[in-house]
């Protein structure tokens, strides 16, 4: 019998006639409680959100607390909430003496960060590249943004002067490169001649992904450095799309940081881990440069729930957690250790064609069905018949793996305990040795 909620919702990305999912009644920690009483090991902070695990204490009770002094006031009027959470969002990006627009997911996020890239080059025409096989979000402009089977049928992102280039795709380089570092190098040129051939006056930003996605793509670590340096030198805005891979996922507070200050972009979008998906909300950080070409000139947008008290109390209270609790570091040393672990099981598995990632609680197998020609098991993106089979025996055991196409997502909250991660990779491993056997 299919789930009681297909009768009356549309869901997100399937065939509403097929849809058929578990009922999620709790969680807690890095636990999801379904209808039926069954507990699953989330494996994947479900949508690479849930940072912070399910039911935070502090989060829920600064929900709590906000809702009682004060639930909603318009963006037009000014929240306590709302500054505080700007204010360390600066400091721990780096960005002070910048400013912070809220939005109310990721989607809107970039949406805004091209909006105002556009603004403070003069170009409301502006070009703005992306790269193939990325993913911003699912309105007709972030479609357009994005290169990604789900939407590239419905936009022509020429008609939003948007243009794609190669991605960063080391073990299939689109260069032919024989090594990581050259992919890296060679993939941010491309945008650099893209920017050269176009002229930089004509081009207001390119818009990429810092690190994590479902894409599966994860940049070798050559890549920002000489993106940054091509487009500071140029004069375009670089804007990091972090929405996925903040706070914490990559082992730092931004996946870019891990290149230092020179490393920063000119504007950055969040969301996701920002409440660490407890209430929706996202935003665009502007630079101190950015913010003061913007600061005298009308802002062209607005949104109710921009800046929600709601939502930056738990975004604020979610900032104190990471920092409290040590969850950066924790996801750097787990993330070490969970690298180790798939890269052993890599030699032990010949399904396994790559493991990218290991900078923190986030890495992707890719699977193969011939390692030395690096085939795979079904065309992109394809879900193969094995690891459709692979995902439903490790809920059957109380494990939820994400899976796209021929990739395992592992992106697990940052306060898993260290025992369950080593029983879900056990889990993994056998599960991979089955297919192995196959």
């Amino acid at each position: 019998m299919h789930s009681r909620e297909r009768d009356s919702v549309l869901h997100t990305w399937c065939v509403p006639a097929m849809w058929d999912a578990p009922t999620v009644v709790g969680g807690r920690g890095a636990r999801l409680v379904l209808e039926d009483g069954r507990e699953l090991l989330d494996m994947s902070s479900l949508a690479e959100c849930s940072n912070l695990g399910h039911q935070h204490p502090a989060v829920v009770r600064a929900i709590r607390d906000q809702a009682e002094r004060l639930c909603f006031v318009t963006n037009g009027w000014g929240a306590e909430p709302r500054r505080a959470l700007a204010e360390r969002l600066l400091e721990k990006a780096g960005f002070e003496g910048g400013r912070v627009y809220f939005t109310l997911g990721g989607a809107d996020a970039n949406e805004h960060a091209v909006k105002f890239a556009r603004q403070a080059r003069d170009l409301p025409q502006g070009l703005v590249i992306t790269r193939e096989r990325s993913y911003h979000g699912a309105s007709y402009a972030t479609m357009a943004l994005s290169d990604d089977e789900r939407t590239r049928r419905q936009v022509d992102p020429a008609a939003f002067q948007v243009l794609h280039v190669p991605a960063p795709y080391a073990y299939r380089c689109p260069f032919g490169s024989r090594d990581d570092a050259s992919c890296g190098e060679r993939a941010a040129e491309a945008i650099g001649r893209q920017i050269e051939s176009h002229g930089a006056d004509t081009v207001a930003a390119v818009l990429v992904e810092t690190n994590a996605g479902t894409n599966g793509v994860v940049a070798p670590d050559t890549y920002w450095p000489r993106l940054r340096s091509l487009t500071r030198d140029s004069g375009v805005l670089l804007i990091a799309d972090e929405v996925m891979s903040g706070f914490g996922r990559c082992g730092e507070w931004f996946a870019w940081q891990r290149f230092g200050a020179a490393g920063r972009p000119d504007l950055m979008t969040v969301a996701k881990g920002l409440t660490g998906a407890h209430l929706p909300l996202g935003a665009v950080l502007l630079s101190p440069e950015v913010a003061a070409v913007i600061e005298p000139q009308q802002l062209q947008t607005g949104l109710t729930y921009a800046g929600h008290p709601l939502c930056c109390a738990a975004g604020l209270a979610a900032l104190q957690a990471y920092e409290d609790e040590g969850l950066i570091e924790r996801s750097r040393r787990l993330g070490g250790q969970m690298f180790a672990t798939l890269k052993a099981m890599q030699a032990r598995h010949a399904v396994i064609g790559d493991v990218r990632g290991g900078h923190g609680l986030f890495a992707v197998l890719e699977l193969v069905s011939d390692r030395a020609t690096r085939t795979p098991l079904a065309p992109w993106p394809q879900l193969p018949s094995g690891l459709r089979a692979l995902v439903a025996k490790a809920r059957e055991a109380g494990v939820s793996f994400a899976v796209r196409g021929n990739l395992v997502i592992l992106a697990p909250p940052l306060v898993i305990e260290e025992n369950d991660l080593a029983d879900a990779l056990g889990l993994l491993d056998r599960l991979l040795g089955e297919m192995d056997a196959a």
